[in-house]
């Protein structure tokens, strides 16, 4: 395999506005999967987290609905997929990040305050 073809398994963390309706949420999602089977990569698995308050404020914002989804994907398409949720309106926050594993499960732990 090239370098030019090099395939990743990638986490990607992304929250999206709490204020859509079901239907919206779903078709907001189905955006970013669609960007990245389109481009070649593949969807491995998909942790849908609900709705969760947010650690601060973004953009006015103060809760947000969360997914983990894990995907393979040629190395060279992650810019453009960046590029793409930059654009994303409904799209609060994002991260991508190599994983060398996928979690079968996942949950968030209650966050400590003034310990």
């Amino acid at each position: 395999m090239t370098h030019k073809n090099r395939q990743g398994l990638y986490e990607g963390m992304y929250i999206l506005s709490a204020t859509l309706s079901d239907e919206s949420r779903k078709k907001a999602f189905e955006k970013i999967t669609n960007g990245i089977t389109e481009k070649g990569g593949e969807i491995v698995k998909l942790h849908e987290l609900g709705r969760k308050k947010l650690a601060y404020e973004i953009t006015g914002k103060r809760e947000g609905y969360y997914y983990v989804l894990y995907f393979r994907a040629p190395t060279r398409i992650i810019v453009d997929l960046w590029k793409e949720y930059h654009l994303h309106e409904d799209l609060i926050r994002f991260m991508t990040m190599r994983t060398e594993k996928v979690l079968e499960s996942m949950e968030f732990k209650p966050l400590k305050l003034g310990a």
